[in-house]
C-alpha cells in the first residue's frame, strides 16, 4: 500500500499539483493507512511552527520584498557601477558585486534576481551584450542570495539540523565569496572574447557621490549582522531588524515604495512568507511520518551495513538533490530529504555545518536547472527571450557552479575555517 502512496505522489507532482498540497496530502493519506489518529497530524504541525527561530522566515521576507521593490538596487548597482563599471565586461561584474551586496541584505535568490535584472538585464542589452549572456549573468549571480548570510535557506536548515544559524551564516561565506569570484571570472574571459566594450571611467567625485548614496544600503548588513554577531540581538530580532531597516530605506530614504503603498506591499510579503511556511509545515508532517516509519533508522542501517564511506555517500547525495531539484522547488527538496539524510551524518562523521553548505550549494543549482529553475523563470520574465535561451547563458555557470559544489563537498574547511575561526 505504501508503494502505492508513493507512485500517486509521483503522479501528483508531474500533474503540477503545488508541492505543499502533494506532501498535505500524501502524509495524511499515510498516517491514516496506519490507523493513527489524525488529530496528531495537526498538534505535530503546531508543535513544529511554534519556534521563535523560524519567526525569522516572514521577518526575512518581508526585508527582500521591500528591497526589490524600494530602489535599494539601483542605489547599489549605482555605486558598484562607479567602481567596476570601467573594466571590460564591467557590466557584468557590477552584476556580481551587487548581487553580493544585496544578498547580504535580503536572503531570498528570487528577489536578488528579480531586483537586479529588472535592471542591468536592458542595461546590458544596451551595451550589446548577448541575450543569453546577460540572462545567463543574473541568474546565476542571483542565486547567491541563499548563500550569502543572511540566508532562508540557512535558516530553515538551521531549524530542521537544531544546528546553530549564526555557525551557518558564516559558514556560507567563503563559499558565497568563490563562487562570486569565480562568475566573475568567467565574465571577464568571455567579454574579452567577444570584444564587449568598457564605459569611460568616472570622475572622483562622480564615485564619491554613487557611493555615499549608497551607503544607508551598505549599512543594513552592517547593521544586522553586526547586532547578531555582537550579541546584542537574536537571530529573530535580527531578522525583525532587517525588516524595520528595510521599510524605513525603502520609504523615506530611496522612495521607491511610497507610504500608501506600504499595506499593499507588506501584503505580497506575508503572501510569499505563507507559502514558504505551509511548505515547512506540511513537509515536517511527512518527515515526522518518515522517523515514525523507521525510514530514517533503516537508512543508517543500510549506510552501515553497507561499508558506505563518508565521500561516497556525499556524492550520492549531490547526485539525488541535483535531480531532485530539477522538479521540485528548494525549501520542497530539503525538507523531503533531510529526515532521511541528517540522521547519517553523525554516524560517518560528517559535520553538520559543513551539510548545510553542501546543501545550500545545491539548491543554488536547483534555482538554475530546468525544467522548474525558479531563477529561470524569473530571467525569462523580464528579458522576454524564451525559456530555452535562458537555459543555454546559465549553461556555463551551473558547469562552474558544480565544480565549486564538488570543492566545498570534499574540503569541509572551505566552510568551517570562519566558523571554527569565530567560535572555536
Amino acid at each position: 500500500m505504501t508503494a502505492a502512496v508513493g507512485a500517486g505522489f509521483v503522479l501528483l507532482l508531474f500533474l503540477g499539483v503545488p508541492i505543499w498540497l502533494v506532501l498535505g496530502v500524501t502524509a495524511t493519506t499515510l498516517f491514516a493507512l496506519e490507523a493513527q489518529p489524525l488529530i496528531g497530524i495537526a498538534q505535530k504541525v503546531m508543535d513544529e511552527l511554534n519556534s521563535t527561530t523560524l519567526l525569522a522566515v516572514p521577518y526575512f521576507v518581508t526585508a527582500a520584498v521591500f528591497m526589490e521593490r524600494g530602489h535599494v538596487a539601483r542605489a547599489l548597482i549605482g555605486a558598484a557601477e562607479a567602481w567596476v563599471g570601467g573594466v571590460r565586461g564591467g557590466l557584468g561584474l557590477v552584476c556580481v558585486l551587487s548581487c553580493t551586496i544585496f544578498a547580504a541584505m535580503c536572503g531570498s535568490s528570487v528577489a536578488t534576481a528579480m531586483a537586479m535584472g529588472t535592471i542591468l538585464v536592458p542595461a546590458m542589452l544596451r551595451a550589446r551584450y548577448e541575450r543569453h549572456f546577460a540572462s545567463g549573468i543574473v541568474a546565476a549571480s542571483g542565486t547567491l542570495g541563499i548563500l550569502i548570510p543572511p540566508s532562508l535557506a540557512f535558516v530553515v536548515y538551521g531549524v530542521l539540523a537544531d544546528q546553530a544559524i549564526t555557525r551557518l551564516f558564516l559558514a556560507g561565506v567563503i563559499p558565497g565569496l568563490l563562487q562570486a569570484a569565480l562568475i566573475s571570472a568567467w565574465i571577464l574571459r568571455y567579454s574579452k572574447q567577444h570584444g564587449y566594450g568598457r564605459d569611460e571611467p568616472m570622475s572622483r567625485e562622480e564615485r564619491v557621490r554613487r557611493t555615499l548614496h549608497a551607503l544607508p544600503a551598505l549599512s543594513v548588513p552592517v547593521i544586522v549582522l553586526g547586532g547578531l554577531y555582537g550579541g546584542l540581538v537574536t537571530i529573530t530580532e535580527s531578522a525583525a531588524l532587517s525588516a524595520i531597516v528595510a521599510v524605513f530605506l525603502a520609504v523615506f530614504v530611496y522612495r521607491g515604495v511610497r507610504p500608501g503603498e506600504i499595506l499593499r506591499v507588506l501584503t505580497e510579503a506575508v503572501r510569499n512568507a505563507t507559502a514558504i511556511m505551509i511548505i515547512i509545515a506540511v513537509a515536517l508532517v511527512f518527515g515526522h511520518w518518515m522517523t515514525e516509519a523507521g525510514i530514517a533508522r533503516r537508512a543508517v542501517e543500510f549506510v552501515t551495513g553497507a561499508g558506505i564511506t563518508w565521500w561516497q555517500f556525499l556524492l550520492a547525495v549531490n547526485i539525488i538533490l541535483l535531480c531532485l531539484g530539477m522538479i521540485l522547488e528548494v525549501f520542497a527538496v530539503m525538507l523531503l530529504t533531510l529526515p532521511v539524510i541528517l540522521p547519517v551524518l553523525d554516524q560517518l562523521g560528517i559535520d553538520p555545518i559543513h551539510f548545510g553548505v553542501v546543501i545550500v550549494v545545491n539548491m543554488e543549482l536547483a534555482l538554475l536547472t530546468p525544467p522548474v529553475g525558479l531563477n529561470l523563470f524569473v530571467i525569462s520574465n523580464i528579458t522576454r527571450a524564451p525559456l530555452a535561451e535562458v537555459v543555454r547563458g546559465t549553461t556555463p555557470f551551473i558547469l562552474l557552479m558544480g565544480a565549486l559544489l564538488l570543492v566545498i563537498t570534499y574540503v569541509p574547511g572551505l566552510s568551517l575555517w570562519l566558523p571554527r575561526l569565530v567560535y572555536g
